[in-house]
Formats: C-alpha cells, structure tokens, sequence
C-alpha cells in the first residue's frame, strides 16, 4: 500500500501488504473500495514487514469472518530498498494456506550475485514473483516477468480458446502458443532483450556489474555518513543501492529540532535538485516519507557509474545547497 493507508470497508478477504514503502498502491489496483478487505501490515524501522505483526493480523481477520487469501511481501522496496524477511513470511503462509506473492520487481536482480543473494532467502517458497530486468539489470525497457509456481495456471485463468487463433490440431508442439496466456493476447517478446543480454554477459557478467552498483552505494554511504553537513534516514548500511539521506545546509546545522527546522528542512531538498536540472551536472530522486520531510534517495544502478562519480555528486549538493 501507500504512506498513510487504510482500507477496510467490511468486505470480505484479506490482502496483506506493507504499510508505507510498496511500489505501488495496491488498493488503486485491487478494483474499487470495497471489492477487497486490505490490511497494511507493520513495518520495522528500517522498512521490512515485521512477521508477528502479520501473523496478528490473519488471525484478526479470520476471527472477524473473512478469508485471508493473499500475502504481498517486497524484495527491494522502492524508497528504502528493503527486503521483507521472506522465510519467516513463508512459514506463516504456509501455516494458514495463503498464497505468497513476492514484489521483487527491483530487488530481484540480486539473484544474480553470490554476496547478495541471501536477502532473498525463501523466494523460493512464493507461490508467485514479479520480476523486472529492466531495472536493476538494466535491460532496455520494457522488460518485466511474473513467474508462477503451478505449471499450467496462467492459462487455466486468462486463456479465452479463441478456436480462430490457437487451434488444437496444430502440427507443432502447442506450448509455443503464448499468446493464451496473457491478457493481451499479442504482445512484445520482451524476454528475447533478456536472453540476448545474458547470452552476452553471461551470469557473472550480471553478477560483476550488480556487485559493483552496492558496493557504490556502500562507498557512497560510508562517505556521508559521519560527514558535516549530512544525516542519514536510519541507521545502518543500505540493503540494496538505495541511499536515503538529508542535506543539513549550514544556516540549519545549530538550529534545534523543531517543526519550524523540519518546515524548512522539507524545502531543501527541490531547490538542490531544481539547481540540478538547471546546471545540467546531475539528478537524484527526493521524497517525504511517512513523518520524514524531504529526503534526497540515491539510488545507484549504472554500472558505469565510478567513485569519481559519487565523489562529485556529494561535491555538488554541497555546491547547491550552501547557501539555502
């Protein structure tokens, strides 16, 4: 779900999703109010679902009639980069028979690296996963997946037998015949920019430039993270390339913490990136987050991308923000 939401009508079964940092907003693209029972579930301080608190809440629902029927955990969560503790969810899946879906949409790349893979412990336990190369594997858009794991199941629930198109008499093997298992029918063969790429880098080709991205982002954070002048969102290094942090300009740096502060504060961060654009040198992402105003996000996935590069960057909002 989204920052702030709470969706329960008094219908029937149970969605449960995160509370602040998903992708996307699951109640807009569930259908209308009142089609689903949606319950945000509570995250730790960091952004991971925290399992009890979603285990509480099956219970709640059930003892309240409904039908628990779907577990939405995250592997890369879009602001935070967090990775829902997916062996612990899965267990609890597994105990009261719901089905396990895991958004990996951008922390799914990690498969490929030995170092990282282990945030995605249990994966292989989810009944479905979404997937998108196009992102932190940087394969040209549009390339996303969504993999199940009961052979067959896409078509028993889109296919429309159109005899006109996919007839059963055909002279090949009839699994060649997708189109009876998307919606749309025609499609792109987006997977071929996939294959294609993997046939030329090769797994450890991935594997060394997904390595390199978190080792940036590590760089990036053991750089500002006692440096004057920064403060990062939470403690600890980032789980994936996400570096949240604010920019203190010097005119707040001895300024008590206060709501006129943070009022002020919530205005640094677009005027360093309007100035940014401006200038033409760079652009990082920046959004408020629960009670946190404005933070600049970092996210790192260019594998071209150097310690120059990040040295430069900390170099520039320093440049842009000096005076604010």
């Amino acid at each position: 779900g989204s920052p702030g939401a709470s969706w329960e009508p008094g219908l029937s079964p149970l969605l449960g999703t995160r509370s602040s940092s998903q992708g996307c907003n699951l109640q807009q693209d569930w259908g209308a109010p009142g089609s689903y029972q949606i319950y945000n579930i509570p995250l730790f301080p960091r952004g991971k679902m925290i399992p009890s608190d979603l285990e509480r809440r099956i219970l709640e629902a059930k003892q309240k009639g409904f039908v628990p029927f779907l577990v939405s955990a995250t592997a890369g969560t879009t602001v935070y980069g967090a990775f829902d503790p997916l062996i612990a969810i899965a267990d609890i899946c597994k105990k009261y028979k719901i089905w396990m879906h895991v958004d990996g949409a951008w922390g799914g790349g990690l498969l490929m690296s030995r170092k990282h893979k282990w945030k995605l412990n249990g994966v292989e336990r989810a009944n479905s996963v979404t997937w998108n190369p196009h992102k932190m594997m940087g394969v040209p858009l549009q390339c996303s997946a969504l993999l199940v794991r009961e052979e067959g199941l896409m078509q028993s629930c889109n296919q429309m037998h159109a005899s006109y198109l996919f007839q059963q008499d055909k002279h090949y093997d009839l699994s060649y015949d997708t189109g009876d298992k998307a919606l749309q029918c025609g499609r792109h063969v987006d997977v071929f920019k996939l294959w294609l790429m993997w046939r030329a880098k090769g797994t450890t080709g991935f594997e060394a430039q997904i390595d390199k991205c978190l080792e940036l982002a590590e760089y990036l954070y053991n750089k500002i993270k006692n440096r004057e002048g920064y403060q990062m969102v939470f403690d600890g290094k980032p789980q994936h390339t996400n570096v949240c942090f604010w920019y203190i300009p010097p005119s707040l740096r001895s300024v008590e913490d206060s709501e006129e502060r943070m009022s002020r504060l919530m205005k640094v961060a677009p005027v360093i990136k309007a100035r940014m654009m401006e200038y033409g040198t760079t652009m990082v992402s920046y959004q408020p987050l629960g009670d946190k105003v404005n933070f600049f996000r970092m996210v790192i996935s260019n594998p071209a991308a150097t310690h120059q590069d990040i040295d430069f960057l900390i170099d520039e909002i320093e440049r842009l923000g000096q005076d604010l």
